[in-house]
This record gives structure tokens, C-alpha cells and sequence, in this order.
């Protein structure tokens, strides 16, 4: 028997529907029920208790009696959870079994409520969130197992320069590292971490997404879920292009695609579902649990699984973009920073050894840092790593720095806590102070292990991969960091802008008057053969009101043509980065706009080409 103990200031449940052909029949107050100031005991019987009932018994009240004393609860709920085990009991064992843990606690003085077996149910609950809130125990016959370890010993924290420098630091009193004061990003971001601060201000970029006709929120979905409008959905294109020439032309990784929903009687399934803890999207088809994928694991491990590899074919690298929809709290949803359905582009590295893994580490560093850099986003960077391996391997974290030219905290794990030896992420410090993390690698010696995911040797024998984890952050989420990093331009004093390649319009043409408008259609035909996005303002507007709405639009190049600029053969060029304007021949703004786009995707103005043929969105 499983059972995961949680102490909560509310617990509520509402019985639906049937689970089960024939489930426990209930009374109408059984239907719903609440406890405050309650343990919920979520609990599933598996196959092999039913051959020492009475034990189980006698050691689950013994577990769960422990705890209530330890956490000083009164109140218990037992809540019968089928996704701790993929070794399931029958019912006829599950619910007289259940039954009899009920009745011993209430014979020791506790008030205590049960859930009924084999429905699905709704439920809230409010975690109190201290450190014994959250427990699991493994009941058997002889003895209940403690899952979770009491203490941990702490981690240290060093800060690493890319000169190989070394700084220790006290988490605790950060004033004492006197080297953060040459990085005032990566110290906010470390304050941030430490106090768990969350800013009370609300992210521009939430304005700043509908004021730009990006994107919106959709009423009649769910929280968490947007809707792009033409100039956004252009940006989230760009982006997923870019993760695409990463991925396919750089790295040549195989793209794969693999479905959004999954059975939860699969074990494997079940196993990380019940380690996400309830941030999940189910639903039932033909009387099956369904799940939609909250990460890009599910379908892509059961596909290495059974794939035969040799090792003169690793690296293998595998790509796939896809949405993925995580159930946050309703409170926790913040604009694009954090969504409840995002897109995902994630590569997954399958190499021989632990060298061959490091390598193909460093090689993702570079391509998410050059990312980055394109995108001018300010990013601090943050490592985990067990201690041991940090030491053996200092020299390889000082060329990653190097890469990425800045700082980096380091937290040094005093032993292995999790599938991964070591992992970076790049995080982003928004205009009000709040975090999110963009992109990540991961440095992973045990999953290949888990899900049986295997390659040939040289000598014929099946042998364990070491698995390289890495996304260059979801796209929502990067635009979101384009919109914030915007909005910090700004209060700098500097123009807000997205980069070039990343500019819905890139070039806006505006014809004094219509006298000029056949000859500004003539340079935007001339532009756009360049793959350049441009558009022509040919409203019968001022030429200040059209200049105005290409700045609030935060198009790049604004060009004027009027007479003055037919007899030069010259355009006249607004150049938002500088607030310069310049004259120049069409063939220098086409070179000028080349140079800053660079080899970044290409993709065509996603909006009629004359601005008066455009309806408003918003």
C-alpha cells in the first residue's frame, strides 16, 4: 500500500461519476464532503496486500496516526487515489481494507471522513506548506518504509567568474560577497531567490501584448490559454523557427512528433503523473483516464525505448515541438510568463558516456546562448550540481562560462538528489523584479536506466545512455521576456523595440500623399523581393500621425518619400535604435536591415501590406 500524507488548512471533494462498472455504493452526504485543519491521506491499495490485510491494516493507522501527531491533526480524510502504484488491487480488497484503517483511527480518537471508492471525484485542497506537510510512506507487511529522508545536508553556494575565479557565498548573508556588487543582475536574481519575493506589481508586457496587438486573453478558455493575434502568432513563428534551425539545421537532430494525450493505467505514465502532483489535465474517453502531456518526456521515452542504436550512431539527437498544458494555480497564471498551455521545443541527446554528454552540453550552451544574445535579453545564469562532480570537473563549468561571458551561482548538492549530475538554466529578471527561467540543459545518468532506453556497445551488450535534457526555453515565455526586456529599454531611457529579425514589420513605407504612393509601392516591391517585411502606410492621414503609429508600433525603419526624396534617389530613414534619421539609398536600408537580421528565420508580413486594409483587433 502507497499512501501520500498531506496537512491542509481545506480539503474538499465532489463525487462525478462512475470510475468503476460497480464502485462503492455511497450515501447522498458521502457525495461531497470538507474537512478543515485536516491530514488527507490519499491512498491506494496494490495487488500484493490483499495476502496480509490485517497487517496493512494495523501498519498504515500506525503511519498515519504517527503523522497526525507529529503534525497535531485531528481531523483525517482518507482519499482512495489510484495513481501511486501501477500495481493496483482489486476493490474487494481495496475498499473492506480502507474501511478498517477508518475504523482503527476513529478507535484512536480521531474524527475521520473517507472518500468512496471508484468514483472520480473533484477536489481543492490548501497544502500548509511546512516541512512536514508533504509526506509518502510505502506500507508493507512487516514495516511501513519512509520514502521522504528527515534532514538534508545544505548545500554550498560558490559564485564562478568565466576567468575561473571562485566566491563563496553565504545564502544567507549575501552582503558578505563583495564580488556581486560587479553584477547587480545576477544579485537581484539571488535575493529574489533567497527572500522567495514575488513581486506585487503586474508585468508590463501584459499591457504591452494587447496595447501591441499580440496577444490576448481568450474568455472562453481556460485560464492560462491565449489567443495570437496576426503580428503575435508572427513572432511565435519566428521563435519556433528558430528552435527548428537549432534543432534540424545545426544540431541535426530528427524531428519526431508524438500525441498530447496518454493512457494513466500505462505504469510509466502513472509514475510521472503522480510525481507532478495534480497540476494535470484530465478527462475520461470510454470509461479511461486520459492525461494531456505536461512535458515532452512521455511520448519520446516510450519511443527510445524501442529504438536500436548502435554506438557508432550516437550522439542521437531528437527534437520535438509541441504544446504541453500544465494545470498551474489560477493565482500562479501571470500573462505569458506563466501559462497553463505552452509550446515546447525540446532536444533530447542520447550519447554513449558521460564525455560524449558533456560535449554535446556544451555544444547546446553555445546555440541557447547565441539565442539569447539575438534576442538582447538580459539573463543571469544559475547552476546545480552535485559537489563532487563540480570538483572533478571544474575546468569544463569555467569554458561554459566563457561561452556565455558571464557570472554564474552555483549551488553545490552535497550528494545526487535527482536523474541529473548537473544543470544550468538561463534566467530572466523582468521590469518589476520578477524571475522566470528560459532556457535549461540537463545533465542526466539515470533516466536511460528507468525507462530502459539502451544502445548497442562495440562488444554486442545493451548498455545505458547518458541522456542530455535541454529546451531553449517555451515560446510563450521567451516572448514574453521580449516584451519585459523591451519595457527595461524604455525606463533606461532608450527606444523599446524587438530585434529586427523578430520585428512584425521590419520597413514601413509613408507616402507624403497619395501623389507618391505608386513610387512608395515600387520601393516596398523592391524591399520585399530581399525577404524583408514591409508594409505601406496609405491612410489619408498627417505624415506626423503615420510616423507616430509606426513608433508605436515599434516598427524599426520608418521611411518618408515625398518629392524631395525622387529627385535624390534617396530615401529618407527613421532609425528607432538610434533615433536617428538618416538619408540613404534603398539599396543601404536593404543591406542595413539584412546585416541585422542575419541568419535568423525568415518568414513573410502576416498582415495585408497597406496599413488601410488592416482591421483593428483590439
Amino acid at each position: 500500500m502507497k499512501i501520500l500524507l498531506i496537512h491542509a488548512d481545506h480539503f474538499e471533494y465532489e463525487t462525478k461519476k462512475k470510475a468503476l462498472k460497480d464502485p462503492e455504493e455511497i450515501r447522498d452526504e458521502r457525495k461531497k464532503d470538507s474537512m478543515d485543519e485536516v491530514l488527507v491521506v490519499f491512498s491506494t491499495v496494490e495487488k500484493m496486500d490483499a495476502d496480509n490485510i490485517e497487517e496493512i491494516v494495523q501498519n498504515a493507522s500506525d503511519a498515519i496516526d504517527e503523522v497526525a501527531e507529529q503534525v497535531k491533526a485531528k481531523n483525517i480524510m482518507i482519499y482512495p487515489y489510484a495513481h501511486l502504484s501501477s500495481e493496483l488491487g482489486t476493490k474487494t480488497t481495496a475498499i473492506p481494507l480502507l474501511r478498517k484503517v477508518e475504523k482503527n483511527l476513529i478507535d484512536r480518537g480521531y474524527t475521520v471522513a473517507r472518500s468512496p471508492f471508484g468514483w472520480y471525484k473533484s477536489f481543492e485542497i490548501r497544502c500548509k506548506g511546512h516541512p512536514l506537510a508533504e509526506l509518502s510512506r510505502t506500507i508493507t507487511a512487516s514495516k511501513e518504509r519512509v520514502v521522504e529522508e528527515e534532514e538534508e545536508e545544505e548545500s554550498e553556494f560558490i559564485i564562478l567568474e568565466p576567468d575561473g575565479s571562485s566566491h563563496p557565498l553565504d545564502i544567507h548573508n549575501i552582503v558578505k560577497c563583495k564580488v556581486l556588487r560587479k553584477y547587480p543582475l545576477l544579485e537581484q536574481f539571488i535575493i529574489k531567490e533567497e527572500s522567495g519575493e514575488v513581486s506585487r506589481e503586474q508585468p508590463p508586457h501584459i499591457k504591452l501584448m494587447r496595447k501591441l496587438e499580440l496577444v490576448d486573453y481568450e474568455p472562453a478558455s481556460d485560464v492560462g490559454h491565449f489567443r495570437f493575434y496576426p503580428k503575435g502568432a508572427l513572432i511565435k513563428r519566428l521563435l519556433e523557427e528558430f528552435g527548428n534551425d537549432v534543432a534540424i539545421k545545426h544540431l541535426n537532430a530528427m524531428m519526431i512528433d508524438t500525441p498530447l494525450i496518454y493512457r494513466l493505467d500505462e505504469p510509466d505514465i502513472a509514475g510521472q503523473v503522480t510525481s507532478f502532483r495534480e497540476r494535470d489535465y484530465r478527462f475520461v474517453i470510454d470509461d479511461k483516464g486520459f492525461i494531456l502531456r505536461f512535458a515532452g518526456d512521455f511520448g519520446l521515452f516510450r519511443m527510445m525505448k524501442n529504438t536500436t542504436m548502435s554506438y557508432k550512431q550516437l550522439p542521437v539527437r531528437i527534437y520535438e515541438l509541441s504544446p504541453s498544458f500544465r494545470r498551474e494555480q489560477r493565482g500562479e497564471c501571470v500573462g505569458l510568463k506563466r501559462l497553463r498551455a505552452f509550446t515546447m521545443p525540446d532536444i533530447h541527446c542520447f550519447t554513449k558516456d558521460l564525455e560524449q554528454g558533456m560535449n554535446e552540453y556544451k555544444l547546446l550552451l553555445e546555440h541557447y546562448t547565441e539565442l539569447t544574445n539575438s534576442m538582447h535579453i538580459d539573463i543571469v545564469v544559475a547552476f546545480r550540481v552535485v559537489k563532487e562532480f563540480f570538483e572533478e570537473n571544474r575546468g569544463w563549468f569555467v569554458e561554459l562560462l566563457k561561452i556565455v561571458g558571464k557570472p554564474a551561482l552555483i549551488e553545490l548538492l552535497p550528494e545526487m538528489k535527482h536523474y541529473w549530475i548537473a544543470k544550468h538554466e538561463f534566467q530572466f529578471i523582468d521590469a518589476v523584479g520578477g524571475g522566470a527561467q528560459l532556457s535549461t540543459v540537463q545533465l542526466d545518468i539515470e533516466d536511460s536506466e528507468r525507462y530502459g532506453i539502451n544502445y548497442v556497445d562495440a562488444d554486442g551488450d545493451k548498455k545505458g545512455c547518458i541522456i542530455v535534457h535541454s529546451s531553449i526555453g517555451s515560446i510563450e515565455r521567451l516572448m514574453y521576456a521580449l516584451i519585459e526586456q523591451a519595457e527595461k529599454m524604455k525606463r533606461m531611457g532608450k527606444p523599446p523595440m524587438f530585434p529586427v529579425w523578430l520585428s512584425p514589420t521590419q520597413v514601413r513605407i509613408v507616402p507624403v500623399s497619395t501623389e507618391y504612393l505608386d513610387f512608395a509601392v515600387k520601393v516596398a516591391d523592391e524591399i520585399m523581393e530581399h525577404d524583408i517585411r514591409v508594409d505601406v502606410d496609405d491612410r489619408e492621414q498627417t505624415v506626423g500621425r503615420r510616423i507616430r503609429d509606426g513608433e508605436i508600433e515599434w516598427v524599426p525603419y520608418i521611411v518618408v518619400i515625398g518629392e524631395k526624396e525622387i529627385k535624390k534617389k534617396e530615401v529618407s530613414v527613421r532609425i528607432r535604435a538610434s533615433r536617428e534619421e538618416k538619408s540613404m539609398s534603398t539599396e543601404s536600408l536593404i543591406k542595413r536591415v539584412k546585416k541585422e537580421m542575419g541568419d535568423k528565420p525568415v518568414l513573410p508580413l502576416n498582415l495585408p501590406r497597406m496599413i488601410s486594409k488592416r482591421p483593428a483587433f483590439i
